[in-house]
């Protein structure tokens, strides 16, 4: 029982370098030229965060540009913010990402899957707004990160958009659904007494409570603009989990579902459409747009240059391997 309750609270931690996993300190996408700033924010637990923040290597004085803040999924990284960084930076919209608490290079014993990251959000969203250079700001998650913009979306109106890539709706239910996932036929009562467990458990050792993270209930009260992607053969977190939310959701919304699973690469249509949609609600400077803002899309991705630690399989793909083992480990 002990290994799920670690599968949940301390999965693998993402170890990389972030001199060869993050896109340079200096790169040029388009003819033009961009940074990544390397920087530490401390959240209100008292965890130091490490960041990264891509932009134009100049910005004429007083421009201020949006922001989309990459929040990285169970077991990822900053280092997974590279291609949103390669989508968005030609469109002079700013890309900022974080290692979240317990997470990557970051401080923090343990990953809470939303319930504490929102605060890490809370932290970044604070210090973005101090800096005086950001127009406005919107938030790209997946996995864990769609549920932790969601839960800080609900609470912040002034966000302008988020894409919520891949969330689940209710975090017991898919405990459950795992287990039907890997052939486990048990009875209920069984699942629910190991629930319950679980529960008590987290709550000594993580503080926070496995049923409070609904999402379906923070849907019902957000009204920030949303793109909801999931991918049609998802058996981790399965599409029904967007679909409800995107049932549930008050605020402006669409929904796209991709062929995939849970850590496919996303095709380019989903890409393009994120591009438009972050165009059409952070309001870029006009003159910072020219031509075809799809562009270095079709010219730069997949080349291995633009590799991320999810690319090559590190992150994620790990982390599906050992949900097998420790599910089936849990009930022999």
């Amino acid at each position: 029982m002990e290994q799920l309750v670690s599968f949940i609270i301390r999965p693998p931690r993402a170890d990389y370098n972030p001199k060869e996993d993050l896109l340079d300190q200096e790169f040029m996408l388009k003819g033009r030229w961009f940074q990544r700033r390397d920087l530490e924010v401390t959240n209100s637990r008292g965890n130091v965060l490490q960041c990264s923040h891509y932009m134009p290597l100049v910005i004429p004085e007083g421009t201020k540009l949006p922001c989309v803040i990459y929040c990285h999924g169970n077991s990822g990284c900053r280092a997974d913010a590279s291609e949103a960084a390669i989508i968005l930076l030609p469109s002079y919209i700013t890309v900022f990402t974080l290692d979240f608490s317990g997470s990557g290079l970051s401080g923090g014993e343990h990953v809470t899957l939303g319930w504490n990251e929102k605060d890490d959000l809370k932290a970044v969203v604070n210090y973005l707004r101090s800096d005086g250079n950001v127009s406005c700001i919107g938030l790209w998650g997946r996995s864990m990160g769609a549920v932790t913009s969601l839960l800080y979306g609900a609470e912040d109106p002034s966000i302008a958009g988020m894409v919520l890539d891949s969330p689940f709706s209710d975090l017991v239910e898919l405990m459950m659904e795992l287990v039907d996932t890997y052939k486990y036929r048990l009875p209920k009562f069984t699942v629910k007494f190991a629930i319950q467990y679980m529960r008590k458990a987290i709550q000594k050792k993580a503080k926070f409570d496995i049923t409070g993270l609904n999402t379906i209930k923070v849907a019902q009260s957000c009204f920030v603009p949303v793109l909801i992607g999931h991918g049609i053969d998802d058996d981790f977190i399965q599409p029904h989990h967007s679909e409800r939310i995107y049932d549930a959701y008050v605020g402006d919304k669409n929904i796209i579902k991709f062929e995939g699973d849970h850590n496919s690469p996303r095709p380019q249509f989903y890409f393009d459409s994120i591009t438009i949609f972050f165009h059409n609600v952070l309001h870029p400077p006009k003159n910072a747009v020219e031509g075809n803002y799809f562009d270095t899309m079709h010219d730069n991705f997949g080349k291995d240059s633009w590799g991320t630690v999810h690319e090559v399989g590190y992150a994620n793909h790990g982390y599906m391997e050992a949900t097998k083992g420790t599910i089936q480990n849990l009930f022999q």
